[in-house]
Parts: C-alpha cells; structure tokens; sequence
C-alpha cells in the first residue's frame, strides 16, 4: 500500500469510525505509529482529518459550510474520483482547474505526476502543484480573493482566462440534472467555470454522487457541452442517456 492508499483509508476508516486511535490505524493499515502520526498532521492540515491526542476523529464545523467541511465530505468518493481523473491526461497537455474539494483531491493526484501546465485560480491547487516539482507548470489567475475558499474570482479572472487556451477544463460543479446540465451555487464561481470552458477544447466534470438530480441557481454548461464525467455512485439514466448521446464519456469509480 503506498502513501496515497493508506491516506485515502486513513480518512475512510476516520470517517467510519468517528473516532480512531494511532494504535488502532497502525494495525489497520499495517504502518508504523510514527508513519501513522506524519499522516495524520499532513491530512489534518487539509481538513480531512481532526487530530486529536492519540489519533483523530471526524472534523466537526460549525456554522455555515466551509470549504474545509466540504473537504471533508464524502472524501473517500472525492479521492477515487480524483485518482481516476488524474489518469485521464499526459505529459504537454494545459488544463484549467477550478476551485473546489473534489479538484484539490485531484491537484495531489497530478502533483505526483509530471509535464502539465496548470492554470488555476485556487491558490491552495497552485500551492500543492507548485510544491510537487515534477516538471510542471503553474498559472495563478489573479482577482478579487475569496479567504474561505482560498480563491480568486471576479472580472479580472475571467479576462485573464481569456489570455489562454487549454487541451482541457477540469471542473467541480454544484449540481447536475437533464434539464440545465451543470450548475453551481455561487455566481461568481459559475463565472470562472465558464469562462474556462470557452477557452478549453474538453471539458472533464468530476462530480460525486450528491450532485445528481441537485438543483442549483447558476448554469455553467449543458450536458452536451460536457465530454466526459467522472463520478462515484450510478449517473442517473436520464443524465447518462445523454451524455452517452452526445458521445461523452462516464467513468464511474468505486471508493477505496
């Protein structure tokens, strides 16, 4: 089991449990105390994990949703969806990456990976790819910065987007029905979305299982705009019916 395994099962078996003890963890996943501990302080760090002393537990967050808790939500789907994606695209190609938990889950897994350019307008994506090396490529868009979500949006975003062209768009939505296609809850987020997708030739959308059938207020794109989606959990007939009709592909992956 690599890092990445045994971080993904970390989280599962944290977030099944509640609660969970080094001990515990170490006999699970067959790694050393000391091992399990690094672990624990570098997920802790991305809030999919709440260290406590001897072990962790659930993060709990109060008040209005956060990125952290949506970080934290459904994060083994959002780990398989991501390891999936990341095996979608080679060395040369640009992508544009929105912000979101599902697409920072995918940032790690291309990090690992080598030879892409990236532009994004999540500092937090910027960051973790930056850090990787690997021989990539990092843009960040500049704008109005978002504290909470650790984004830049705005007019300026979208003008500096325009400046570009990619091989593909990569992007976490709010929502996704037969009707509108892909939504999001927050305009100025939808806007980026869009943006990046009239600049991209492909369009990938990762999206769990939450998002089927959810209604949000923003479109970003309709089905036949998307060309391939990958998720956890079954696409709805309806929406499968016609992406499959559009020619797209659906990558449906199982969490760890």
């Amino acid at each position: 089991m690599n890092i990445r395994e045994r971080q993904a099962r970390l989280v599962e078996i944290v977030w099944q449990e509640e609660k969970a003890s080094v001990e515990m963890l170490a006999e699970r996943l067959g790694a050393s105390r000391e091992t399990i501990r690094r672990d624990l302080t570098q997920l802790a760090k991305l809030g999919k994990v709440q260290k406590v002393h001897g072990g962790a537990v659930k993060p709990v967050v109060l008040g209005e949703p956060g990125f952290r808790q949506r970080l934290a939500e459904n994060a083994p789907a959002k780990m398989a969806i991501a390891r999936a994606a990341a095996a979608l695209f080679r060395p040369g190609e640009a992508l544009f990456v929105d912000t979101g938990s599902t697409t920072l889950f995918f940032a790690e897994e291309i990090a690992r990976r080598g030879g892409l350019t990236i532009i994004t307008n999540s500092t937090e994506i910027a960051r973790v790819i930056d850090k990787a090396g690997n021989g990539h490529k990092v843009f960040l868009l500049g704008g109005e910065y978002s504290a909470d979500n650790s984004q830049t949006v705005g007019t300026m975003v979208a003008e500096q987007i325009r400046a570009f062209r990619a091989h593909h768009a990569v992007l976490t939505v709010g929502a996704i029905d037969s009707r509108s296609g892909a939504m999001d809850y927050n305009i100025a987020e939808a806007q980026v979305a869009r943006a990046m997708i009239a600049q991209s030739e492909k369009l990938t959308i990762l999206a769990d299982h939450s998002k089927f059938g959810a209604l949000a207020t923003f479109e970003v794109c309709p089905l036949a705009r998307i060309d391939t989606l990958v998720c956890e959990g079954p696409v709805p007939a309806e929406i499968r019916e016609a992406l499959e009709a559009e020619g797209a592909n659906c990558h449906q992956v199982i969490p760890s």
